[in-house]
């Protein structure tokens, strides 16, 4: 039907008679006007597609989240906000972690080139949109050539000219089977997947930031409970010294006190040296040195951050800005297929120009000057040797892949909250055995050093008694950590921010 199209054309054209050229405008009416027509009748035709049509994958996962003794959900009051739907401002409200959270997200590189992928995703995008239309390209060209004697037909060298100025369209293909738009669509796809990726990273990144902060917090509450210790365990290792030298204790209550004074001294450095680290991690999360009014002293209430309610799976899962990633990248994989699918039927490609050309220069603008060519051309494609075919199967399992992937993201984002969720659970349990635990040592503790005082236990009960109060001490920093990052956690896990920028 196509080619019919271009030969009638063709042949009204050739039977046409010549008329009087009296101005461009004549000339365009009867000469043009048929060549636009049928361009806009095909351009009607063009732009479906043979993509097989988009379905959701089910969520390969169970419809509520794991119950167990582990897990203790809470549920979203009426009016209480989502975890996508709370501001990363809202949710960590120490003045100075906002301060590093805003410089990282200005300045992180990971995320800065997060930004610039979205740039290139965006141009390409584009790029690709505008094959969708023709391209007019302006020309102006002379050509001046000389013929010499021998083979001139008038036996005398010769020298011709030729000036053109025109409107030209080169090479464009009229998408009737949707080639270019299932192309188009699949560039789509990448942009927003592109898009989708920089939300993620932009959430981990507050995530990651927020626990850098977290941990450099606990190493400094750490070390100075560690000074501490050490300070009165050299009170206590003067007092034996002095007993020593009295002859009131022997030399093994001495080397006893000693080993606390030690013991207490390798830790300052080794905490010494990891907030060293932990500052140079947060500093490359920040992209920036931090000043030392943005650091942490302490690690402060366990209540910093607010407590997220928990919806369905579904609901929550599906606003995770990486499964929507996953599902824009299967989204254009299959878009590929209607692109292969489209590689098995003919391509129309249109090359026309229009305009004026002349052996004068002074005449190019005369009338009588119009030049132009309407060039169609028909591409079926008759033996690739299996070419288009197994572009298909790669195109197909290319989506099986996707379609693979997706499941997989939303299986991860399941597991990582489910995960979240479980350590939410019994963290609290955890937090008040461990303060009780620390209080009932640091009684043990006084009692010990009472009944030494009076003769009735050796020092080694003294020794025993503020080792495992200078554990309890740190494990306790330790699980309010845990509780902290536990929160920052299931932030990200849930997407948190993701709804608002």
């Amino acid at each position: 039907m196509r080619t019919d199209i271009f030969t009638h054309a063709t042949t009204q054209r050739r039977n046409e008679k010549p008329t009087k050229e009296t101005n461009g405008c004549t000339i365009l009416s009867f000469s043009v006007a048929p060549l636009l027509c049928v361009s806009g009748m095909l351009l009607i035709l063009s732009g479906c597609t043979m993509a097989p049509g988009y379905t959701r994958p089910d969520a390969p996962v169970a419809a509520d989240w794991p119950s167990s003794p582990a897990y203790q959900q809470q549920v979203a009051k009426p009016g209480q906000k989502q975890a996508a739907e709370i501001p990363w401002r809202d949710y960590f409200s120490e003045p100075r972690l906002q301060q590093v959270l805003s410089l990282a997200l200005t300045n992180n590189r990971d995320l800065r080139v997060a930004l610039l992928n979205i740039e290139k995703a965006r141009a390409q995008y584009r790029i690709q949109r505008a094959d969708l239309l023709p391209t007019i390209s302006g020309t102006a060209g002379a050509t001046i050539q000389r013929s010499p004697a021998d083979l001139s037909p008038t036996g005398q060298a010769r020298t011709s000219e030729q000036y053109n100025v025109g409107l030209g369209v080169s090479s464009y293909e009229l998408d009737l089977f949707g080639r270019v738009q299932s192309l188009k669509d699949q560039a789509l796809e990448q942009y927003l997947a592109t898009e989708q990726t920089r939300r993620s990273i932009q959430i981990s990144l507050i995530a990651e930031t927020a626990n850098a902060w977290l941990n450099l917090a606990a190493d400094q509450e750490r070390l100075q409970l560690a000074r501490a210790t050490l300070a009165s365990q050299e009170e206590y290792y003067r007092i034996m010294k002095h007993r020593f030298d009295a002859g009131i204790t022997t030399a093994l209550d001495l080397y006893q006190a000693q080993t606390g004074v030690e013991a207490a001294r390798v830790d300052i450095a080794r905490y010494t040296s990891q907030i060293a680290q932990d500052q140079n991690a947060l500093t490359l999360l920040a992209g920036t040195p931090l000043t030392a009014n943005l650091l942490p002293s302490e690690l402060g209430p366990v209540t910093t951050l607010q407590e997220l309610p928990v919806g369905l799976p579904s609901e929550v899962l599906l606003k995770r800005p990486d499964i929507l990633a996953a599902e824009h990248r299967l989204k254009g994989a299959n878009a590929n297929i209607g692109a292969a699918r489209a590689a098995f039927f003919p391509r129309i490609g249109l090359s026309a120009s229009f305009g004026t050309a002349s052996a004068d220069l002074s005449s190019l603008f005369q009338p009588g000057s119009l030049a132009w060519n309407f060039m169609p051309q028909i591409s079926v494609p008759l033996f690739d040797t299996g070419r288009n075919l197994a572009g298909l199967e790669v195109s197909k399992t290319e989506q099986a892949i996707s379609v693979a992937q997706y499941e997989k993201a939303i299986q991860t984002a399941f597991r990582e909250v489910a995960d979240a969720l479980a350590q939410r659970g019994t963290i609290n349990d955890q937090l008040t055995a461990q303060q009780a635990l620390t209080d009932a040592t640091a009684e043990s503790h006084q009692l010990s050093q009472a009944r030494y005082d009076k003769g009735v236990d050796s020092y080694l009960s003294v020794i025993v008694a503020q080792r495992s109060l200078y554990a309890a001490q740190q494990n306790l920093i330790g699980v309010r950590l845990s509780r902290l990052s536990n929160q920052t956690t299931l932030y990200k896990v849930l997407g948190g921010g993701a709804a608002v920028e």
